[in-house]
């Protein structure tokens, strides 16, 4: 999941420098979706395994 993000925010800052606006916005809005994603299951992933032990 974390790949995909860094993937999108590599698009986006390329997109930008070419100046794509459109494309840009998307991708950058998508690599936030999956950042916060992938920490919410990150920490659900930390609490769940401190529990285990």
């Amino acid at each position: 999941m974390l790949r995909w993000t860094v993937i999108f925010l590599v698009v986006a800052i390329i997109a930008a420098i070419f100046g794509f606006g459109g494309i840009a916005a998307g991708a950058a809005s998508i690599a936030k979706v999956l950042f916060f994603i992938f920490i919410v299951l990150f920490l659900i992933s930390l609490v769940a395994g401190r529990k285990s032990v």
